[in-house]
């Protein structure tokens, strides 16, 4: 492991520290402070679990599985299901099935498409803007030429927080007057980065609820008039959540989901939350990967999402 990747997982046990000493800590508790495996044990499991946003039915599944699997391989040892834990859960994790022309998982590795376009979307007070910043800095770190659409018009802020971020990632930054229809701006966007050669174009949108049926057919018009310069396009959807919102956040991947064709998740401030479960409940539930988590307040705090660095990182010691 390199000197980066190590600062990364450094930086992943630290900012998953809250979920780790709360709720997932309890079921590491749970398992080191008896002795047998018995119902009381696994229902105190299943208990925890839940309480960690993880979902009452992945909790369900997860428990029974190391019930008939204690019995099948004669583990008398509570301590013995945490490697059988730590293992379901990140199997969870991983969405296999993905249709081919999916996205690859990061870090940060382009297909051919030029540009690759990601729309970027989800509530407001989700991180959106923090998060467009932190992926173009992430991608100019790789060597990629960044273009950022400044889709959000509603918002004068918005504007003047893109550019800043835009400033500090190297990136160029395509903005229109507030009210400009958020369509023409992210085709604009996309004909220039054409035009100029760039490789990858971050189109930011307004932060809406996700029961707005008119805000999300303003959205639904933004993803088809990007496709209409490029035809695959956008070849990402990364709907940013925040992880303290809990359950919640199944109704938003639901819903945006349904919209705007989302591809992969964003959660974000998971340093400030002892929920964490819920990447595994809307992994399991709607079959989305997780793409990035973000850990901090640094620029360099967005992390590409690894089931196993992030198991670990839950129930390590």
């Amino acid at each position: 492991m390199g000197l980066l990747d190590k600062i990364g997982v450094g930086r992943l046990r630290e900012g998953l520290a809250r979920t780790r000493n709360g709720l997932f800590g309890a079921v590491t508790r749970i398992l080191t402070g008896s002795a047998k495996v018995d119902e009381k044990l696994l229902q105190g499991m299943e208990e925890s679990l839940i309480a960690a946003d993880v979902g009452a039915g992945t909790a369900a599944e997860i428990i029974q599985v190391l019930r008939d699997r204690s019995k099948k391989e004669f583990l008398p040892e509570a301590a013995a299901l945490l490697p059988l834990l730590k293992e379901e859960i990140a199997r969870r994790l991983t969405v296999s099935g993905l249709p081919a022309e999916e996205p690859p998982a990061p870090p940060f590795v382009l297909p051919a498409a030029r540009p690759f376009v990601i729309l970027v979307v989800g509530i407001n007070g989700v991180g959106k803007t923090t998060t467009i910043g932190k992926l173009a800095h992430r991608y100019t770190q790789q060597g990629y030429r960044v273009m950022i659409a400044a889709a959000d018009t509603f918002r004068a802020a918005a504007n003047e927080q893109l550019g800043i971020w835009a400033k500090r990632a190297g990136a160029e930054i395509v903005q229109q007057k507030q009210g400009a229809d958020p369509a023409a701006v992210a085709f604009d966007a996309v004909t220039a980065a054409a035009a100029r050669g760039l490789d990858v174009v971050i189109v930011d949108t307004a932060g809406r609820l996700h029961t707005r049926t008119n805000l999300m057919e303003e959205l639904r018009k933004i993803h088809r008039v990007i496709g209409r310069h490029t035809p695959s396009a956008p070849h990402e959807v990364l709907l940013v959540i925040d992880a303290s919102t809990g359950q919640n956040g199944m109704q938003q991947a639901s819903q945006f989901g349904s919209i705007a064709g989302v591809t992969g998740l964003v959660l974000t401030k998971l340093d400030g939350t002892a929920k964490g479960g819920i990447v595994l409940a809307i992994t399991r539930e709607l079959g989305i990967p997780v793409r990035y988590i973000g850990v901090g307040e640094r620029i360099d705090d967005l992390q590409p999402f690894d089931p196993q660095q992030f198991v670990e990182a839950l129930f390590e010691e």
